[in-house]
């Protein structure tokens, strides 16, 4: 396949899945802007959907944070765990119950 061959299947490929009709919209709406932001690439980001740098930082500390609660939590369940087996060890063996009248011997 020549060079120009594959730069046309591209092209082609961004056209069938929409990607060069949704970069063109952005890049008119940043065009009409009149107040231009200060990074073109944050607002091209937001207007496809995506997060500015600013929002993916707060958005990963954020994770982390949640990350580092989940393992404590994990690490609570799991002691509760074992302190839950050390007790049900600790109890005597259940006594039989005595026979309910009319039921089957067993």
């Amino acid at each position: 396949m020549t060079s120009e061959s594959k730069k046309e299947a591209f092209r082609k490929y961004l056209e069938a899945s929409g990607v060069l009709d949704s970069l063109t919209k952005v890049l008119v709406a940043l065009y009409e802007e009149n107040d231009k932001p200060p990074l073109a690439i944050d607002f091209i980001q937001h207007n496809l959907g995506g997060y500015t740098n600013e929002e993916y930082t707060k958005l990963k500390g954020e994770r982390d944070e949640l990350q580092l609660k989940y393992n404590e939590l994990v690490a609570a369940h799991e002691e509760l765990g074992r302190k839950f087996e050390e007790l049900q060890l600790q109890l005597p063996p259940p006594e039989e119950a005595p026979p309910v009248e009319g039921a089957p011997p067993a």
